[in-house]
């Protein structure tokens, strides 16, 4: 094992979007045993730290393989498309649109069912547009596409926060 392998080395996984959670979290397993500080108390300080470094590394890997948005996100990278998502916030007029009648959606709503209703349709469409990046990732190789892709999805997880501080608001 190296400190710099990929995410994806490290786990021994293929380089692709599509990846089976329980793979993951097995492999995850397997390598926090290895790794583990305590294994290697007889060894030494030195040995402590570096399987302290080798299980930070190991789960900040597993933290981007298991969630969806960070894999596709860490893939576009790897692939040579970087997100900027502080610098690069352009996206297509349609997407706007959708975001503007949303919030104003989320503003006006003023009863429960009508949040939870607009949760629902946010989810379903964030699960749209990850299906759409596994394609355009594993399938299409359009990581610009991609790219463009999770920066929309970061822009939903934020409206997503606020449909949650809206329903605390409303007190329901």
């Amino acid at each position: 094992m190296n400190l710099q392998s990929s995410d994806f080395e490290l786990f021994g996984v293929p380089e692709q979007f599509a990846q089976d959670p329980l793979v993951l979290a097995e492999r995850w397993k397997e390598l926090q045993r290895f790794a583990h500080p305590d294994r290697h108390a007889e060894n030494g300080k030195a040995a402590q730290r570096i399987a302290m470094q080798w299980s930070v590394r190991i789960n900040e890997a597993y933290g981007r393989l298991r969630d969806p948005m960070k894999r596709a996100a860490y893939l576009c990278e790897l692939r040579g498309s970087q997100l900027a998502a502080e610098s690069n916030t352009a996206m297509p007029e349609s997407f706007l649109t959708q975001q503007m009648m949303w919030r104003e959606e989320l503003d006006e709503a003023e009863r429960a069912d009508e949040i939870d209703h607009l949760h629902g349709r946010l989810m379903r469409t964030k699960a749209d547009m990850l299906q759409r990046i596994g394609t355009q990732l594993d399938d299409e190789h359009d990581t610009a596409g991609a790219a463009e892709g999770v920066r929309a999805l970061m822009f939903m997880q934020r409206f997503g926060r606020d449909i949650t501080r809206r329903r605390d608001q409303l007190g329901q």
